[in-house]
């Protein structure tokens, strides 16, 4: 980690300002370069001119010296503030980058970050997906791991687990001893407790991922039934082709949407029926993927025709629906009634018009998505922290085995399996490959 490296670390496009981001052992002296400046003095905020390799100015600009350890990747750092757009941040990245300089790689200012002690994983997997929250409540999510509330959780943890293997291993040298029975229960309740707190956290974490990576809600139902409407009357604009031909939408169609403070991913599906050509049949099958993937279905049905058997099929379908939110909306209530509603007496319904009023609709998207995020257990945020403790469980449940048996040796070797596992979500045993590649999901200047 010698190399000083550089990096933009705001976003491409026009605004008010753009961030520059250095470091590395050679932050201040290239600050000092490019800025014709030799007293710049830790913390402060410079306003100075920047020059380019040719020694031209380039901006002014606000330029900050952060001192090691005493910053974000425990390295000296150097951040430049200059006018937004992407021209004058490019020519002072390629100054830099011109006197030693190198360019960053994803998430390698947080990988120095984690390397330098300066942040463990969590706090690190908290800040990568802090960027792309899509809620309010996903925010507060991830602000709770950065103040170290799963890092917490994983050491308090891990000391039960090393504590029941310490009593383990004194009991091998012991050999001739019997297991004191108040010792096994205690051991046998702190990991029976660690199983079920695990359970716990790992089915919040998959209940409430929406609030992270944006809920998915499909809307679904026969051909015409104002599914395309629904989606157009969210988006308020005319996103998705309406007409009175059935089968016009022949793919799904997906758009993002606010619905209260959450950022949803809005799914309009082709029609459900017994397909009539190659291509519609496509869409059909692309229809019933999206509802699998789906966080929320609504299943539509038109209040303005006669129940039928694309309709019987619909509920049909949604009769398998166990793991999803289930939203069975009448559509088309400005019109005259002939749906024999009875025929959905099994399920909660709420009445609509698309094209003329869905609020009762959009409160109750609202209502259910704040219910996720009002649940206070603690969250697991990515696919590696889930796996990570689902092997924890697994090994703890295979080290009890052989404990109630007095089989000392196995548990112990399986209960170490579990500590290693818990622990790889914070400070894990890996190779520098792992952290790479990890690390290497960031955005640049991160």
């Amino acid at each position: 980690m010698s190399s000083t490296i550089a990096a933009i670390a705001t976003a491409s496009g026009i605004a008010s300002i753009s961030i520059i981001r250095l470091s590395g052992e050679d932050s201040l002296r290239l600050a000092s370069i490019v800025s014709h400046k030799t007293d710049i003095i830790p913390r402060h905020a410079h306003l100075t001119s920047l020059h380019n390799k040719e020694d031209a100015l380039i901006d002014h600009a606000i330029m900050i010296y952060f001192q090691n350890p005493h910053s974000f990747t425990g390295e000296d750092i150097v951040e430049f503030q200059c006018h937004g757009g992407m021209i004058i941040a490019q020519e002072i990245l390629e100054t830099l980058l011109f006197h030693g300089a190198r360019l960053a790689l994803p998430g390698e200012f947080s990988k120095r970050a984690f390397l330098n002690g300066k942040i463990d994983l969590t706090k690190a997997e908290a800040i990568a997906k802090l960027i792309e929250a899509k809620s309010v409540d996903a925010a507060k999510i991830l602000a709770k791991q950065l103040k170290g509330d799963l890092k917490d959780f994983i050491e308090v943890s891990r000391e039960a687990m090393l504590k029941s293997m310490a009593y383990s291993e004194v009991m091998i040298d012991y050999a001739e001893e019997d297991i004191p029975t108040d010792v096994l229960e205690s051991i046998v309740t702190q990991l029976d407790d660690l199983v079920l707190k695990i359970e716990k956290i790992v089915d919040a974490s998959h209940r409430r991922k929406g609030l992270i990576e944006g809920f998915r809600v499909a809307i679904i139902g026969k051909p015409n039934v104002g599914k395309s409407s629904l989606l157009n009357g969210f988006l308020s604009s005319e996103r998705a082709i309406v007409s009175e031909i059935a089968g016009t939408t022949r793919d799904t169609i997906e758009e993002q949407v606010r619905i209260g403070s959450h950022v949803i991913r809005l799914i309009d599906t082709a029609g459900i029926r017994d397909a009539r050509d190659s291509i519609e049949k496509i869409g059909v099958e692309r229809s019933l993927e999206s509802i699998k993937d789906a966080d929320v279905v609504i299943a539509l049905f038109d209040l303005s025709r006669e129940f039928d058997d694309e309709d019987a099929k619909i509920v049909e379908l949604i009769e398998q629906l166990e793991d999803k939110e289930l939203i069975i909306a009448l559509n088309k209530s400005d019109l005259e009634l002939k749906l024999e509603v009875e025929k959905l007496n099994n399920f909660k319904t709420i009445t609509l018009s698309a094209k003329n009023d869905f609020k009762n609709l959009t409160q109750k998207l609202e209502e259910f998505f704040n219910s996720i995020g009002q649940d206070e257990e603690l969250m697991l945020i990515s696919t590696r922290q889930i796996d990570a403790v689902e092997k924890t469980r697994t090994a703890i449940l295979e080290a009890k085995e052989p404990l109630l048996r007095g089989e000392l040796e196995f548990f112990s070797y399986h209960l170490q399996d579990a500590i290693t596992a818990l622990s790889s979500i914070s400070k894990p045993y890996d190779s520098e490959e792992i952290l790479d590649k990890m690390f290497g999901e960031f955005c640049l200047g991160k």
